[in-house]
């Protein structure tokens, strides 16, 4: 016969023989995808977060020095986090592969929440009545505006950015394009965090134990709702949640209460959604707990001391360590 021929020939027979060796692979492998796909038998670890690195509890926490950070953003390229001390205040940037700072940028004494726009960030200062803006790409000031009194959470609701104004017991809204002032509007006691749900404002009223939801437009008030010592919120595509005693989930549609969970040995106060599970921080016990939407709690990490602020930057989560002058990058 041909030599070529012959060799066409077990080239083919191999190919069948392969052929048949994965005909008798694959029903095994199908059953074991299907058993990945709604999870692994007796564990809280989400085999679909293996490729983010958020699988094994080994080996997840990176630690970047800083002086006394409260709150860190995300800017779609950096991580910001705010400095509030007793002399001065500061927010400095972070490149995320690798915790190299990028720069620390004046934003008042008491520079508090911070949040980005598409293009800049703004920075509250919970000291004076300002919210400063500064360009996300060099850090350079452009503009300082005025506000209600001791600034705190911040959020930006697509055209405009909120403040929840703790001392006078207001929200400020802001035109981001230029910090023109649109509207402050009275709300609970003490309003400390802001959140935005696509469609609505929310705000924590830390003194009167309550959530509000506000309509964007006109600042008018659509619902009151209770929650256990509010602070800072998360807004996870259907529901808002609360950090404070325990983390409270409402639904965002009318406010009902689907639960009130336990979360570290002592207050929680700040959340944020990452696509799939809620990370709570918790300022008392140094850790950042992980919850599901049912909030049952996957986990708990130990970070830095005083753990407060807490932002995701589309695959790891960083957390704000105020007392031991450190971020963690999860």
């Amino acid at each position: 016969m041909n030599p070529a021929i012959t060799d066409r020939l077990s080239k083919s027979f191999f190919c069948i023989l392969l052929a048949g060796a994965l005909l008798t692979i694959v029903p095994e492998f199908a059953s074991h995808s299907t058993v990945l796909a709604v999870g692994v038998t007796n564990s809280t670890k989400n085999p679909l977060q293996v490729a983010l690195l958020h699988w094994y509890d080994a080996n997840l926490i990176t630690a970047f020095p800083v002086t006394s950070p409260l709150c860190v953003a995300f800017d779609g390229a950096a991580m910001w986090a705010t400095t509030l001390n007793s002399s001065s205040g500061s927010v400095t940037k972070f490149r995320i592969s690798d915790g190299a700072k990028l720069g620390t940028y004046p934003a008042g004494p008491g520079a508090f929440g911070v949040a980005f726009d598409g293009a800049n960030i703004w920075v509250t200062d919970s000291s004076s009545l300002t919210v400063s803006k500064l360009r996300a790409s060099d850090g350079s000031l452009l503009g300082s505006f005025s506000v209600g009194i001791e600034p705190r959470g911040i959020a930006f609701d697509g055209a405009n950015i909120w403040t929840a104004n703790a001392g006078d017991n207001t929200v400020s809204k802001l035109r981001s394009s230029d910090g023109a002032s649109l509207g402050t509007f009275t709300v609970g006691s003490v309003p400390t965090g802001i959140a935005f749900d696509g469609a609505n404002i929310w705000v924590s009223n830390v003194g009167g134990n309550t959530v509000m939801k506000i309509r964007p437009s006109d600042g008018k008030i659509l619902g009151t709702f209770g929650a256990a010592a509010p602070y800072f919120l998360a807004f996870d595509g259907a529901n808002i949640w609360t950090a404070g005693d325990g983390v409270t989930k409402l639904r965002a549609s009318d406010g009902k209460l689907l639960g009130i969970f336990k979360v570290g040995t002592g207050p929680s106060s700040a959340l944020v959604f990452d696509g799939l599970d809620i990370w709570v921080t918790s300022e008392y016990s140094s850790t950042v707990s992980k919850l599901n939407e049912s909030g049952q709690v996957l986990g708990a990490f130990t970070v830095g001391n005083g753990s407060f602020g807490i932002a995701f930057d589309g695959a790891h989560v960083w957390v704000a360590n105020r007392k031991s002058n450190t971020v963690s990058k999860l």
